[in-house]
């Protein structure tokens, strides 16, 4: 990871809300807060992995980063450009800087051209039209991600789940970009392709010097992947930690049950899990999206009454680490320490 002063990516309360109509032809509807005010920092180099359930706002802070969705509210400043503030010509001359890895490559791909046109197409943003040239390239990057070169005559749905990520990984990085969003790339395969893909991830990483934000449920995934590790639920993040301290000492009641729930190989490490709330009613979507207080009150055993009135922010509660970047959470629980 660089030491460079300068974050590439710079991330400050970003929102994003989706409206939902709550009755038949009453015109009225909630706003879902998909992403809640969020910040966060990438560093060129390092991967920061973003993780939490489903519904969290991973995909969608991804998403917003990267300006395939608009935000509510909030800015976004990737290499010292207001990704925001660009027009749409200059959005599209970006592409060639921030791309993306989907988790579905195969949704992505148009079925009726062939690999090679596929990823001919990213060699277009770089001015690259002669035959040859980009016959070469997509070669190139064909052999980047351990693929032969007999494969680019040939058609999406010939591949394996597996094959189609490398081939997504390889579209990624025909437009030579600084950094890359990874979103869910490794849900859809099995364990062993899974090992595959982020061995090639590092090889590529340590190779390319990408920057990465990787987005993912899977910590075990992440542990080995990310340098930093932005915990999200609800679309708040209430964690942010070099990997290392995160894993080890996590200082928020969701952290602790996300790693509570990991499974552990070997019986004498098993971990304790977190009491579970006792009698605590369920609480409706929309009073979770609406309260003013932690969203994970509702499902912490230790939650107080100024955990349902109150958000609690970002605190630093390192542990002494020399050098270390602060390890940061959102409890109210840190007040009291």
């Amino acid at each position: 990871m660089s030491d460079s002063i300068q974050p590439l990516l710079q991330v400050n309360d970003l929102v994003k809300h989706f409206q939902q109509n709550t009755g038949f032809l009453s015109g009225r509807g909630t706003a879902i807060k998909a992403v809640d005010g969020i910040s966060f920092d990438v560093f060129e180099g390092e991967t920061l992995g973003l993780v939490g359930e489903s519904g969290s706002g991973k995909s969608t802070t991804g998403r917003l980063i990267l300006r395939l969705i608009e935000p509510t509210s909030g800015t976004c400043s990737f290499d010292g450009d207001d990704i925001f503030a660009l027009d749409k010509r200059s959005v599209r001359a970006t592409r060639t800087r921030m791309q993306i890895v989907f988790q579905d490559p195969y949704g992505s791909f148009n079925p009726r051209m062939t690999v090679g046109r596929i990823i001919g197409e990213a060699l277009d943003l770089r001015g690259i039209r002669g035959a040859q040239q980009r016959d070469d390239e997509v070669i190139r990057f064909l052999k980047l991600v351990k693929l032969p070169p007999e494969v680019r005559s040939r058609y999406p749905h010939e591949f394996s789940g597996g094959q189609r990520q490398r081939i997504g990984i390889a579209r990624a990085l025909a437009v030579h970009p600084k950094f890359i969003v990874a979103d869910e790339p490794l849900s859809a395969l099995d364990v062993s392709t899974q090992a595959e893909i982020i061995n090639l991830f590092l090889e590529l990483q340590e190779e390319l010097n990408l920057t990465l934000l990787f987005i993912s449920h899977d910590l075990s995934v992440v542990r080995v992947l990310a340098d930093r590790v932005a915990v999200m639920f609800s679309g708040k993040i209430v964690e942010l930690a070099d990997t290392l301290s995160l894993f080890n000492a996590p200082s928020h009641p969701y952290t602790q049950e996300l790693l509570a729930a990991v499974p552990e190989p070997d019986p004498s490490k098993a971990r304790i899990r977190a009491a579970a709330p006792v009698n605590r009613p369920p609480e409706s979507l929309a009073k979770i999206y609406g309260s003013p207080g932690c969203p994970f009150a509702s499902r912490c055993p230790y939650t107080m009454e100024i955990c349902r009135t109150s958000m609690p922010t970002l605190l630093d509660c390192s542990r002494s680490e020399s050098g270390a970047r602060p390890h940061l959470a959102a409890c109210h629980l840190l007040d009291k320490k």
